[in-house]
């Protein structure tokens, strides 16, 4: 005797919680920070408005979750580009490297993100601290220290100037501007 499988039809029993980050990302990109709620992006996955609030609470949630995953793919990446360095010289040498390798397109999500938050005042204590922590350990009482917190400094404005499509650069122009700031750093960490 033949068994007959009954299939289901409906929503899905569980929510991908990184398909749901992405989706939220395409909204930012293609409609803006503001356009980024609860409600549009349950419209754009296809499920409640509780289905989203499951995963991440609130807005504030959901952009919180945004930024960690962002910051957590660029951290890692700093951490392979430094090959088994620990100094601060060498973890600044790979931040500037990630950075000048980076995805425009990405880059302006997240800066879409960034801008998302600043009247948020728990969310930029987190992008405060990720700085913060970012030049930790740095001696800046050496002409080497300064120099690579100067390099530091004029990556992430490069970055965020890009970013925010303040500043058109073609590739050739955004390499020469790294070209100039990588100088800055001690000829051994600069490879």
């Amino acid at each position: 005797m033949e068994s007959k499988k009954h299939t289901k039809i409906g929503r899905p029993r569980t929510i991908d919680r990184n398909h749901l980050l992405d989706l939220a990302e395409k909204i930012v990109v293609e409609h803006g920070a503001t356009a980024l709620t609860v409600d549009a992006l349950a419209k754009a996955a296809g499920i409640t408005k509780g289905g989203v609030q499951y995963c991440f609470g609130t807005k504030d949630g959901l952009v919180d979750a945004m930024l960690t995953r962002w910051g957590n793919k660029f951290d890692k990446k700093v951490t392979t580009e430094k090959n088994g360095k620990t100094d601060r010289l060498s973890h600044i040498a790979a931040h500037i490297r990630v950075t000048r390798d980076s995805d425009p397109l990405g880059d302006s999500r997240f800066a879409a993100m960034l801008a998302a938050l600043i009247p948020n005042s728990e969310h930029l204590a987190d992008t405060r601290q990720w700085y913060r922590q970012q030049l930790s350990g740095l001696d800046i009482s050496t002409e080497q220290g300064r120099n690579a917190r100067l390099a530091f400094i004029a990556n992430e404005g490069a970055f965020l100037l890009r970013s925010f499509k303040f500043f058109d650069l073609n590739e050739d122009e955004w390499q020469q501007i790294f070209r100039d700031i990588e100088k800055l750093l001690p000829p051994e960490i600069d490879d």
